[in-house]
């Protein structure tokens, strides 16, 4: 994305300009000394400014919901070629997603790291998944698409936002793509 890059860029610049940066995911940390150039200065506003423009987390997840929608539909169809397309999208959203957002602050103050969470969902639900398409199997495809659901709700749930609720999609996110063919 050119707002990812733009702001590698900026933060490479920081950077060379001598300063001690701290990146932990989401947040840059940068410390200069008493006196502060106006060239540092208006670096860290312009990072600030190329931040506010990134999508937030709710528009990234909006993409996960098209594309495992879309999933549902190709599995259901034994369009084994396009659920393995669907799968690798949703895979690849809920990793920016997470890059996007990688701790949710609960109501009791304490953090929720989102990558082991993840890492689970990738490692069971998706991975059964993955299996199932692979395999031709609609069966397995059903149970393993309802169980990477219950995940995905544990993880809602997690981060405090029980109220987001799955269900099986009742028609395909994408209604120009056949899914039949």
């Amino acid at each position: 994305m050119k707002s990812d890059r733009l702001l590698a860029a900026a933060i490479g610049a920081l950077t060379g300009a001598a300063l001690t940066v701290s990146v932990h995911p989401g947040h840059v940390h940068a410390q200069a000394g008493a006196s502060t150039s106006p060239d540092v200065i208006a670096m860290r506003a312009e990072i600030d400014a190329l931040k506010r423009q990134l999508p937030d987390q709710a528009h990234v997840m909006a993409d996960v919901d098209y594309h495992f929608s879309s999933l549902w539909f190709a599995g259901r169809n034994a369009n084994w070629p396009l659920a393995a397309f669907y799968l690798g999208e949703t895979r690849s959203h809920l990793n920016w997603a997470v890059r996007m957002r990688p701790v949710r602050k609960l109501s009791s103050g304490a953090d929720r790291e989102l990558r082991p969470v993840l890492e689970g969902v990738e490692s069971a639900g998706l991975a059964k998944i993955r299996d199932a398409i692979d395999q031709h199997d609609q069966r397995a495809f059903d149970r393993a698409y309802r169980g990477t659901m219950a995940q995905c709700y544990g993880c809602h749930s997690a981060a405090e936002k029980p109220y987001l609720r799955l269900h099986i999609p009742l028609q395909p996110g994408a209604r120009m793509i056949d899914p039949h063919s």
